[in-house]
């Protein structure tokens, strides 16, 4: 992180780094920031710290500058309610947080900053060694475990991208999570600018892009699908996009098809990558799935894929040192084969393509049946009258469990003919065995999403 920020300021220190709502701030700010917040580390006797911060510039400062010391940082959401904050702290054992935020209140020791950007800056010349990082993962249900990561390992993946200044890119993904750390790392290897709103919902894109020059956006599907029917409610027509990129959910036909739409020229990539294992594969023809020819195999032995039992498993590239909490790795045998881990995601093998079709732990059992909501939600999805949809599971007395579907109406459910799309709903499933087809159908304004802005396909 702290060379990649080096080296941008050398070559372009007066060039936009970050621009958020409180402002901008050039590479060369930044870097002099990050060498303050470098010599606060120091003189406090910090070596591991929790962050909850919700501006990005902070953030690059103190994750650059914690690299150059070795002190590790370990973000937090930004608007965490106190008591969760306390507990997860706690179990990671966080004693000093650096906050700007006034009601954490815990067993340690509160930093602001700023205090740290205000002190002299460590003049060393390089990081040395170690240069740790601690990420919380975006698990679905229970605490989150935090993987442990080193910045040397993580650059690799940015190692030979190309200075692209002009490109102007909204970080879309927290930056406390994986993806939104790829994003700031890209950002700083090609010299390009980041546009970092907060709060970083849908509407706040859109924003982002009819005032603030975006030209490349990374975000889940469903973070895509909400930002295209925000810009339809308001009737704006979204400015072009040289770069969309896609990852953290399976992208559907219709929606890859709706972006290049509504962005002609645009690039389109998809991204496999986790916390754990780092990024793992990516492919640019605009198509569903992954290329069958990233799987491993005879041809292809160094591939970090592989298709067993219908599920994905993968082995480490740029990926974790290992878990925070050493008793988390004792993973159960059934989980691992030698180098090579389940992930949990299922896939099928089409034509060609690698199509994911859900998550082991989003399955539903309706009286014996398997079924996997995603294919369902994927057809309701791409009505014309639907901006998005949520399958799930719910409880049920005499199956066990059948499938349920919220759905956002386009334009909101107040102006919509419900009727007329119950109707278009059971028409885009019909061909689909009985125990698949949605028993419940409900009218929301808004669907149920984890926080790295993924659909959450179990029943709350």
């Amino acid at each position: 992180m702290i060379l990649l920020l080096e080296r941008a300021a050398a070559e372009a220190p007066d060039h936009p780094a970050v621009v958020t709502g409180e402002g901008t701030t050039t590479y060369g700010e930044l870097r002099t920031a990050a060498r303050r917040v470098a010599g606060g580390l120091v003189a406090q006797g910090v070596t591991r710290f929790a962050m909850v911060e919700p501006d990005a510039t902070r953030i690059v400062q103190l994750l650059a500058g914690a690299a150059l010391v070795g002190s590790e940082p370990c973000q937090y959401q930004a608007d965490m309610a106190p008591a969760e904050f306390a507990a997860q702290a706690e179990s990671l054992g966080h004693d000093v947080v650096v906050t700007r935020r006034t009601d954490l209140v815990g067993p340690f020791r509160v930093v602001d900053p700023d205090e740290l950007a205000g002190a002299e800056p460590d003049t060393r010349p390089g990081p040395g060694e170690a240069q740790p990082l601690l990420i919380r993962t975006t698990g679905t249900t229970g605490v989150p475990k935090a993987a442990r990561h080193d910045w040397s390992i993580l650059g690799r993946t940015v190692a030979t991208v190309s200075p692209r200044p002009q490109q102007r890119w909204l970080l879309a993904y927290g930056p406390h999570q994986f993806a939104g750390l790829q994003v700031i790392q890209h950002v700083l290897a090609s010299r390009a600018t980041l546009v970092a709103p907060f709060p970083r919902q849908p509407r706040d894109g859109v924003d982002a892009l009819l005032a603030e020059g975006v030209t490349c956006v990374s975000a889940t599907p469903t973070y895509w699908r909400f930002l295209l029917a925000e810009a339809r409610s308001r009737g704006v027509a979204l400015p072009a996009l040289e770069q969309a990129t896609l990852g953290g959910e399976a992208s559907p036909a219709d929606l890859l098809e709706e972006l290049r739409a509504t962005f002609p020229g645009v690039r389109v990539s998809q991204v496999y990558a986790s916390t754990e294992f780092g990024s793992v594969a990516s492919v640019r023809d605009g198509r569903p799935g992954l290329d069958a020819a990233v799987l491993h195999g005879e041809a292809n032995p160094t591939s970090h894929l592989r298709v067993h039992d219908g599920e994905l498993w993968v082995r480490a590239g740029a990926g974790m040192l290992g878990y925070a909490d050493a008793s988390t790795e004792a993973a159960d045998p059934a989980d691992a084969d030698g180098e090579w881990r389940r992930t949990g995601d299922l896939v099928e093998v089409v034509d060609g393509r690698v199509l994911f079709r859900g998550r082991t732990s989003e399955v539903i059992n309706v009286g014996g049946v398997k079924v996997h909501p995603l294919p369902v939600e994927e057809r309701i999805s791409a009505l014309d009258s639907v901006a998005a949809a949520r399958v799930f599971g719910r409880a049920n007395r005499l199956t066990g469990a059948i499938v349920a579907v919220e759905v956002v109406p386009l334009g909101g459910a107040d102006d919509a003919d419900l009727d007329r799309l119950r109707e278009q709903i059971r028409d885009a499933v019909a061909d689909l065995p009985r125990a698949w087809q949605p028993r419940s159908v409900a009218f929301v304004d808004s669907i149920q999403t984890r926080g790295d802005k993924t659909v959450r396909r179990v029943e709350a």
